[in-house]
């Protein structure tokens, strides 16, 4: 993406202060495009614009370009990472894996499939996943580190292999239903007992 200032970062000017109704009828009909095939090159501000029943400067307005737009658009469905209890290393786990592809809203599953390709193309792209999941990331290491501090992991504990170890089967399970008949309430505690048998101290 060549422009990914979000409006979170952006400065704003003085003036009439801005319509929520219309930035969210805006970030919905970018989701909505997204959605129903469009890809992110093929995305443009005229069709979001059309989508949203607004003109393209009241885009402009709130958003510098499509790039920016779309990262808003894309937080929106990841959501804040889960706040942790800090009390045990074990439910902490739990909570934040079972947060791993979980979302309210329906059009991810649409919209997920259409991402990746587009991340794997692009770094700029890329760069733009990165700034979305890294929180629940960050939370996630905060949680390894404490349990290596405490003494309850192996000092020698790889964090980044243990992550992809912790979020894989879930991502894998929600994303393309591995298996339909699996019961996922129970899956983020089976996943994380088991990861965590290999790595507490002995």
């Amino acid at each position: 993406m060549s422009d990914m200032t979000s409006t979170a970062d952006a400065p704003r000017s003085p003036g009439r202060p801005r319509s929520t109704r219309a930035d969210e009828a805006i970030v919905d009909a970018t989701l909505d495009l997204l959605a129903e095939g469009s890809t992110i090159e093929s995305l443009s501000i005229e069709a979001i614009a059309a989508r949203a029943g607004v003109g393209k400067a009241t885009i402009y307005r709130r958003w510098p370009g499509k790039d920016a737009l779309l990262l808003d658009a894309l937080r929106t469905l990841k959501g804040p990472a889960p706040r942790t209890a800090g009390r045990s290393v074990r439910d902490d786990l739990v909570l934040l894996v079972g947060a791993v592809g979980q979302h309210a809203d329906p059009r991810v599953r649409k919209i997920m499939p259409c991402l990746v390709p587009e991340v794997s193309r692009s770094s700029a792209h890329r760069q733009a996943y990165e700034a979305i999941v890294e929180p629940r990331r960050a939370a996630m290491r905060e949680v390894l580190r404490r349990g290596i501090d405490r003494g309850e992991l192996r000092a020698d504990l790889d964090i980044e292999v243990t992550m992809s170890l912790l979020t894989a089967p879930m991502l894998t399970q929600r994303m393309l239903r591995w298996h339909p008949e699996r019961d996922e309430r129970m899956l983020p505690e089976r996943i994380v007992d088991t990861v965590l048998d290999g790595l507490r101290v002995r």
